[in-house]
């Protein structure tokens, strides 16, 4: 049995990594104020799992950064590093003082890992790290981990969310050439899962197709063409928990499937499996971010791990668990 900690683990990415620590007989240490617009929820209201019922989790109810500068336990064997002020596109976009608040969060981590000395660090950056100008219609590419270096030029990132989560993949690199910390830092591009905050794409289309069941018009943010490369969130613990021991020296690893799909193509597919085929629009007063997003496979390939589940069987079991008001089966 592991001891690991897991900062933001009441989030959308910390729930599901939280739960498969819990079942495979991990101690977890679940740190989360559960603030207003990250999506996080109290450990009772969790849709899959009732944490609680492990005698091993433990929940703080706290700002991370408090709880490093009174707890300084020397024996976790893992850290997840997940704690960020981050909500949808709107937030990014419109709130961006906010999201910098993820640098004092990502600088009271790395001093705390100094000191408490983790066996090994898991670092959640983001695919808002990549350079924009990779990104755009007239010229996008799929993204590989080494666009970034830290060593030349590393490009515009994707407002200051992109400046934080790169800040933080400096840190992990100081921290393990300067202290010899361990860590792994992996960038998730567009995670999506039936839990998901409605303030992200993924559960805000499918609900909105949904609710305009059988009418002729359906409208999607910004241009709808832009693209995005979707990985269910169980594919990414997966890739998460085969990986983790296998990359010590802060390199990073997509959480990619490598395919683009347009919000366009999206809603039209979440659509089709309702039974209906409404004309498919744009809002131009509405945020679109970077045109086209996706991530290269080819490291996550080499070290053998790929997406399980297709983009039209995630949607479709999205869509039968919003039909069931949130329901398991």
């Amino acid at each position: 049995m592991a001891k690991v900690l897991v900062t933001g683990g009441a989030g959308f990415v910390g729930r599901h990594c939280v739960q498969r620590l819990l079942e495979r007989g991990d101690e977890v240490h679940c740190v989360d104020p559960v603030a207003p617009l990250t999506g996080g929820l109290l450990p009772e209201r969790w849709p899959f799992l009732d944490p609680r019922q492990f005698k091993q989790f433990r929940f703080h109810q706290e700002d991370c950064r408090a709880w490093f500068r009174r707890v300084h336990d020397t024996d976790f064997d893992y850290a997840f590093h997940l704690a960020a002020m981050v909500g949808g596109r709107m937030m990014i976009e419109h709130n961006p003082l906010a999201v910098a608040d993820d640098l004092s969060i990502d600088a009271e981590y790395w001093q705390w890992a100094v000191k408490a000395q983790p066996r090994k660090t898991l670092c959640f950056s983001s695919s808002a790290a990549y350079p924009i100008k990779l990104q755009r219609r007239e010229h996008y590419e799929l993204l590989k981990e080494d666009v970034i270096t830290f060593d030349f030029d590393i490009g515009m990132p994707d407002m200051s969310y992109g400046w934080a989560k790169l800040t933080c993949e400096y840190l992990a690199r100081l921290a393990h050439q300067k202290h010899g910390l361990k860590s792994v830092v992996y960038r998730p591009f567009s995670g999506y899962g039936e839990d998901q905050d409605d303030s992200y794409p993924f559960p805000s289309i499918c609900k909105r197709v949904l609710a305009h069941r059988g009418e002729k018009n359906l409208t999607v943010w910004g241009s709808g063409q832009q693209l995005r490369d979707f990985i269910h969130i169980e594919d990414c613990v997966d890739e998460i928990l085969a990986t983790m021991d296998r990359i010590d020296d802060a390199g990073a690893l997509n959480l990619s499937t490598g395919l683009y799909t347009s919000f366009i193509d999206f809603a039209r597919l979440a659509a089709d499996l309702c039974g209906y085929r409404p004309d498919v629009r744009g809002l131009s007063d509405k945020p679109e971010g970077v045109f086209a997003r996706g991530g290269d496979t080819t490291k996550q390939r080499a070290l053998g791990v790929r997406y399980k589940t297709d983009f039209r069987t995630g949607v479709q079991r999205a869509l039968q668990y919003y039909e069931r008001g949130g329901q398991k089966k």
